[in-house]
């Protein structure tokens, strides 16, 4: 078994703009362990949230390695990599892609219904992750009746409830105030002590990369530096 959780040699991405190419990462190095809390910092527009995408196998490297928990992904056939999505990697976006026809438990439920072998355990694990980010009293309501705090961490409760590998997370405390935000990333260290997930943000809130014990400093598609708290 592999001792990463990732593992990039030599990646390169690029998009294509006007008949161009836009080259975003350069050459990326890097291992991210098991169980892990992981900050990608940099300035904006460096390539962190293109980093999380290929991580999240969102998106493919033009070229060089992708190992994920073990495994070669550069190759693989797409749905391989939605079932890989579905059940081992949970996305948390800033902006938030909730379903505004579905109640709270309901957009919550959405993903771990598809994982978890019965409605009951799955609705179980939601209830679970929304009692433990303070949503409880809002189950039933639409994302239309929520403050854009509220989305967020609905956002956050349907990408926890599904129990995933890593969870991969873009901002995530950028739309809360500062007790919510401490209050998630309580419930993130909570999440990782009972079920070993593997945590990966992106940020500029000094307060989420105070927890991190492994930082990644990105500056031009590079790795600048890599630091451990």
């Amino acid at each position: 078994m592999s001792t990463s959780l990732f593992r990039l040699k030599n990646v390169y991405y690029s998009y294509p703009w006007n008949g161009e190419r836009v080259r975003i990462l350069n050459g990326i190095d890097l291992e991210i362990p098991y169980e892990s809390f992981t900050c990608l910092v940099g300035p904006s527009g460096t390539g962190k949230t293109t980093l999380l995408n290929l991580l999240g196998l969102i998106d493919r490297p033009d070229t060089g390695s992708l190992l994920f928990d073990g495994e070669e992904v550069q190759g693989l056939m797409e749905r391989k990599a939605e079932l890989l999505r579905l059940h081992k990697i949970g996305f948390i976006f800033q902006s938030f892609y909730l379903i505004p026809t579905l109640n709270v438990l309901e957009n919550t439920s959405y993903f771990a219904l598809q994982v978890f072998p019965s409605e009951r355990i799955a609705l179980e694990k939601s209830k679970e992750v929304l009692d433990i980010l303070g949503l409880s009293d809002h189950l039933y309501k639409l994302p239309s009746q929520l403050s854009g705090g509220q989305r967020q961490r609905v956002a956050i409760a349907r990408a926890l409830a599904k129990l995933p590998k890593v969870i991969l997370a873009d901002e995530p405390t950028a739309n809360l105030d500062a007790e919510t935000a401490s209050r998630t990333i309580e419930a993130f260290q909570e999440l990782q002590r009972r079920e070993k997930t593997s945590f990966i943000f992106t940020t500029h809130d000094p307060h989420l990369v105070s927890y991190a014990k492994v930082i990644y400093k990105l500056r031009n598609g590079k790795i600048e530096g890599r630091g451990a708290l």
